[in-house]
């Protein structure tokens, strides 16, 4: 699946002359553009709410992959909450010895 659905690409060269306001008006309509240069893409320009959607979507696919590598190594052991205290020297009640702030 490709990032920008059907991107309208246009050259800096027509870019300028179409000037911000135009290709901000065509964003806000939903209108993905790929600038280029030299045939090559350089920037795009995209509505916010687009934007939005697409650092979502990064988001869900990072904790996606997260819970794999999680599920992929876990080898079903668990750890108690005493055996991580004990480790670091500490008991529950130790913990509530030490002071609030």
């Amino acid at each position: 699946m490709a990032i920008l659905e059907h991107p309208q690409r246009i050259s800096v060269t027509d870019a300028a002359r179409r000037g911000v306001a135009g290709i901000v008006h065509d964003a806000e309509q939903g209108t993905e553009i790929i600038v280029t240069r030299r045939h090559e893409p350089v920037a795009a320009v995209v509505s916010f709410a687009r934007l939005a959607d697409l650092e979502q979507a990064e988001a869900d696919l990072r904790d996606l992959a997260l819970v794999m590598a999680r599920a992929l190594t876990d080898n079903g052991r668990r750890t108690s909450m005493d055996d991580v205290l004990s480790a670091f020297g500490h008991s529950r009640a130790s913990l509530e010895e030490l002071p609030e702030d």
